[in-house]
Formats: C-alpha cells, sequence, structure tokens
C-alpha cells in the first residue's frame, strides 16, 4: 500500500530544495550553500539529514501548515456574522459593525480587521472605495474648543427610498470635530441652521465664529453689485441667519471651497455611512424618525470620533442677551400697529396685549417674531408679547342677507326687484330711414 504524501511547495521551499540537492551531490560546500540560503551552517545541516531522512521534502515545509489556528474563531461563530451582516446590518462597514457588536452583542465582539477577513472569505466585503484626494495644503486645528464651528447641509437619501430626500444640517467644532448640533430638514433652510445654532448654545454655548458656505442663508446678494442703500452704509443688507449672528457677536466666515470645511464634509462622509445605516436598522421612514435616530447617534459619534483640543480652556461663551435663545434664533419682520391695536400679518389681524406702561400701541413701530415652533411674538423693548387672534371687526359681525328659501332673515333688509319687461311681440326690426323732406336728402 502506498503510504507516500504528496506535498506542495510554494517558491521559497523549491528553492531551498534545489540548493541542498546539489549540496547532497557534492556540487556546493556547505558554506557557499548556506550563503545561497541566506542561512546558518548549522541550520542547513539540519536541513540536509532532514530531506536525506525519513521525513524528505516535508522538512522544508513550515510545521503549522495545514493546521487550525488555537485562536481561530468557531465556525459557528463566523456563520453567526455573516448572517449579522446581510440582514441585521446590512450596508455597515466593518469598523462601524465591530463596535456596534461590541456594544450590543458582547459574545460576538470580535477586532475590525478580523471581521473584514471573515466577511470578506465568505464573499461579503465591506470596503469603501474612495477617490484619490488631490493635494491641497492642510489648516492646523484651532488650539481652543469654541473658536470656530463648521457647519453645512447634506443632502442625501438618507431613508434610501422609504421616505423622502432629507437635508441633514449640522455643526462641527474644528479644534475636537465634535458634532454640537444637528438636525434633519426637508431642504436647507434657515430655520435647520437656528435648530441646529440653539441645539449648540443649550449643549456648550456660543462660538467666537462661524465658517459655511457662501449660501444665501448667510450672505445677502453675494455675486451682485451693492445696491444704493449697501453703498450708503458701507455693508450688505444681513439675511436673518446674519442678524442673528451679527446680534449675539458670533462673526461669520464664508468658505470658498467644499474642502475649506473639510471637518464638516469629512463628517458627513462618515454619517452618510454609519448614520444611512442606524436608520435603516431603525426602519425609519419620516423625518420624524431620523430626528429621533439622530439624536441617539450623535453621543456615539462624538465618543468616537472627538478629539482632544490642544488647550483644554473652552473658549464657548454664554447667551449674552436678555431675552430666552427661542427669541432670538428665529424670524424678525418689522411691522406698524393700526389705530385700533393691531396687526396685520398674513391675511389675519392679530391682537396685541396691554402695555405695562399702559401707553398706546396705535401707529408704533414694533418686531414681530416669528419662532420656530410657530407661535407669533411682538418685541416692545426687552418685553415679549405673545400675538393673540383680534376680535372681528364690526363689517365681520354684521349679517349677511340670505338669498336661499325659507332661511330669509325677518330682521335683513327687502330687496325690491323690478319685475321684468315682456319680451316684445316684434321678432324683426327694419332700418330706420330718413323722410323725404329730411335735411340729409337736400
Amino acid at each position: 500500500m502506498d503510504t507516500r504524501e504528496t506535498i506542495t511547495l510554494d517558491a521559497r521551499a523549491r528553492q531551498r530544495h534545489t540548493v541542498l540537492t546539489h549540496l547532497l551531490t557534492g556540487e556546493l560546500t556547505l558554506a557557499e550553500a548556506a550563503t545561497y540560503l541566506a542561512l546558518s551552517e548549522r541550520h542547513v545541516r539540519r536541513l540536509v539529514a532532514g530531506l536525506a531522512g525519513q521525513r524528505g521534502a516535508a522538512v522544508l515545509v513550515h510545521g503549522n501548515r495545514g493546521r487550525q489556528p488555537v485562536n481561530r474563531l468557531a465556525d459557528d461563530r463566523r456563520a453567526r456574522l455573516v448572517e449579522l451582516a446581510r440582514t441585521t446590518f446590512t450596508g455597515f462597514n466593518a469598523v462601524h459593525l465591530a463596535e456596534t457588536l461590541a456594544e450590543e452583542e458582547p459574545a460576538l465582539a470580535v477586532s475590525a480587521k478580523t471581521l473584514r477577513r471573515v466577511l470578506a472569505e465568505a464573499g461579503l466585503p465591506l470596503s469603501r472605495s474612495r477617490r484619490s484626494a488631490r493635494h491641497r495644503s492642510r489648516r492646523e486645528r484651532m488650539r481652543r474648543e469654541g473658536m470656530l464651528l463648521q457647519a453645512d447641509a447634506s443632502r442625501h437619501d438618507w431613508l434610501e427610498g422609504r421616505g423622502p430626500w432629507l437635508t441633514l444640517v449640522g455643526g462641527v467644532d474644528d479644534a475636537t470635530s465634535r458634532l454640537t448640533g444637528a438636525v434633519f430638514r426637508e431642504q436647507e433652510d434657515a430655520a435647520g441652521y437656528f435648530l441646529m445654532l440653539a441645539q449648540t448654545v443649550r449643549r456648550v454655548g456660543l462660538p467666537l465664529a462661524l465658517y459655511t458656505d457662501r449660501h444665501g442663508i448667510f450672505v445677502n446678494g453675494h455675486g451682485r453689485p451693492p445696491t444704493l442703500a449697501e453703498q450708503l452704509t458701507g455693508q450688505r443688507s444681513l439675511t436673518q441667519v446674519g442678524r442673528a449672528l451679527d446680534q449675539v457677536g458670533v462673526r461669520w466666515i464664508g468658505a470658498r471651497s467644499p474642502q475649506a470645511k473639510g471637518r464638516v464634509e469629512r463628517g458627513w462622509g462618515t454619517a452618510q455611512d454609519r448614520l444611512a445605516s442606524e436608520l435603516r436598522r431603525a426602519h425609519a421612514e419620516t423625518i420624524g424618525d431620523a430626528n429621533a435616530v439622530l439624536a441617539r447617534y450623535l453621543p456615539r459619534y462624538n465618543a468616537r470620533f472627538a478629539v482632544p483640543a490642544v488647550i483644554d480652556v473652552p473658549a464657548w461663551r454664554p447667551w449674552p442677551l436678555p431675552w430666552p435663545i427661542e427669541a432670538e434664533l428665529c424670524f424678525h419682520y418689522p411691522r406698524r400697529v393700526a389705530a385700533d391695536a393691531t396687526l396685520a400679518w398674513d391675511g389675519r389681524s392679530l391682537g396685541l396685549p396691554r402695555r405695562r406702561d399702559g401707553r398706546s400701541w396705535a401707529r408704533r413701530r414694533v418686531l414681530v417674531e416669528e419662532r420656530l415652533d410657530g407661535s407669533l411674538w411682538v418685541r416692545d423693548g426687552t418685553e415679549h408679547h405673545r400675538l393673540t387672534p383680534a376680535p372681528p371687526s364690526a363689517p365681520q359681525l354684521r349679517a349677511r342677507p340670505l338669498r336661499q328659501l325659507g332661511e330669509l332673515d325677518p330682521l335683513a333688509p327687502v330687496e325690491h326687484r323690478a319685475e321684468p319687461r315682456p319680451p316684445s311681440a316684434t321678432t324683426t326690426s327694419k332700418p330706420w330711414r330718413p323722410a323725404p323732406d329730411h335735411p340729409w336728402r337736400r
């Protein structure tokens, strides 16, 4: 019975086999063979003894070939990882999936490198393709947290067809890459930036500067020549967001390229991978569902990607105004009060409450605040009064005459209509001709 074993040699083992064979036949000396193989003479003697003995060519193969590593994952554990990657965590990258499993499935916790190898062996690689980046000069981070806040919006199919396209508005601290505030909106708008700034102020405070693109939300009439009024004042007219930033003392800086605000742009790249996977896992279908998932995502994102600042003294500022945050981070409109202490707003008449000093509101110029919760307020110095619907005016209280039979109002004036004239008996008419003695005929 043939008990010989077939052994496959790689290129390195075949080279050693050739040199050792020449050594056995006397074509090479021991010193020459050791030099060719870059081995010690003692190790060459050991290989020659094994090759000439019972082991034969097996001496040239590593002893661990064909053995299972002692730290190899069990087959059932591998199958479970592949199953989760294909079902519950579809679309998660290797690092994201490894971190999520460590939090939610400690028994399946593995390193991202091991997980990537297991999934690649199962035909499920989780590597993302990347474009080659252009060379750009690097800008150093701000040295203190709160010195610069980068803000931007990302329009994306966040719900992956389960709902409408949404826009994620957020702000990232330049010194730490911390996501200080974010909100999903139907589109990029001023209300989204107001909400993001309000979250930032309530969590950490006001930044010294805001770094954004040159969207019309921040700068009015970018690229057009200034108007006569702007030339007289020497500055551009402010947008709603620009007015709020100026009021609270936040400097606005406009970026000239997306790469200039790379902190927030890279955050969107991470969010379009990780946050989209979390939304898919939660089966989010509406903007409300998406914002609920986003609230849980922010702490995990900051714990994973935020870095400490160079100087551990934050530069965030407290709220500087005597009125609340929601009174400034909203939409302001100047209005003039009517003689009856009412305001016209969107086709409605709104009433103002009595002033504390007892003076009249009539024909007074005021500032109306349209807050983000939909309520309307009027600002009087440092006081704020909520607007309510005004009582109907006198013409609106007057009853209209009813036209339908059986619903006649006895107090309504009676309308007397003339009887219609009967049609003429003559159905045809002849053209008029002047008489023979008419002046026209003279």
